[in-house]
């Protein structure tokens, strides 16, 4: 059997995250009979069908998923591993946080480790949190903070910071009647939110956002109520534009965790400790070095 170059595996995971041969090219910059020769070199040095049509499409064959999936992890080792050799403050770090973080959580302490390592090459993704433990096992991201990760996964919880969930809306409503506002699915909110409704063993009526400053505006114009990380709606609680709400088995502790492989970078690892440094990141968004899982 021989050997498939990195290109090649590029070129693959492209066309099978995209879709299509010509969607593939037209990102990767090359033409359409580059991409279907290297996907045909490939199958061919694994003697195994990748592709097949699909419409006007492709679809992976359940051995293209399985390939798709591999892939992923090799090209993120050997990115990951290029960075691993380079001084920790000259690195690169690529942190995923979900939107509730990236929005009132990592933005304060990133800035100054930014002011404080001016030669690290930062990055920050918002995605669900599905996503981003699954870009962490792939090891396409460096660093994700999000709710606990899958018992599962092979990630290691390096820090965690408290926080709580709370109901939040613009008056007092019965819980059990008026409308609940969801995040869309893969949020841990919106499971956390589903968990309480079905605990408080009620059917109250639901509207799905897209987004979570989408939740917050749909609160504050009275559209309904939310469970919600205290940390992103802090200013409209001081403001009185948003209200706590007595719900029974709320608040919840849901605290903030930084998770990483169980190989972090010598970058990651020095973001760590300038998270875990309250003299630097301040006393208020310092997080805490984990003790045990």
């Amino acid at each position: 059997m021989g050997r498939v170059s990195a290109g090649r595996m590029e070129t693959f995971l492209a066309v099978a995250r995209l879709g299509s041969i010509r969607r593939a090219a037209a990102e990767l910059h090359v033409t359409e009979a580059a991409v279907s020769a290297a996907v045909t070199h490939v199958e061919k040095q694994l003697g195994a069908k990748l592709i097949a049509r699909s419409g006007r499409g492709i679809a992976l064959t359940e051995a293209g998923r399985v390939y798709a999936e591999y892939c992923r992890g090799i090209l993120g080792l050997m990115k990951e591993a290029h960075a691993a050799v380079r001084q920790a403050d000259a690195g690169r770090l690529r942190i995923g946080v979900v939107a509730t973080a990236g929005e009132s959580v990592v933005l304060r302490p990133l800035a100054s480790f930014r002011r404080r390592y001016p030669g690290v090459e930062l990055s920050l993704s918002i995605q669900p949190r599905d996503v981003l433990f699954a870009e962490l096992q792939h090891h396409e991201t460096d660093l994700v903070i999000a709710g606990r990760p899958p018992h599962d996964a092979n990630l290691v919880i390096q820090a965690r910071r408290p926080s709580t969930l709370v109901v939040v809306g613009t008056d007092a409503p019965d819980p059990r009647h008026t409308t609940w506002l969801l995040r869309g699915s893969g949020s841990g909110t919106r499971e956390a939110t589903l968990a309480l409704i079905d605990r408080l063993q009620i059917d109250p009526p639901t509207l799905t956002l897209g987004s979570h400053g989408a939740v917050i505006a749909a609160a504050r114009e009275g559209l309904g109520i939310t469970l919600i990380h205290s940390d992103a709606v802090g200013e409209h609680l001081r403001t009185g534009a948003l209200h706590t709400l007595d719900v029974p088995g709320t608040p919840l502790d849901r605290a903030w965790h930084a998770v990483t492989t169980p190989t972090p970078t010598l970058t990651t690892r020095l973001f760590l400790a300038h998270l875990i440094d309250p003299t630097e990141t301040g006393p208020d968004d310092a997080f805490h070095a984990a003790t045990g899982p």
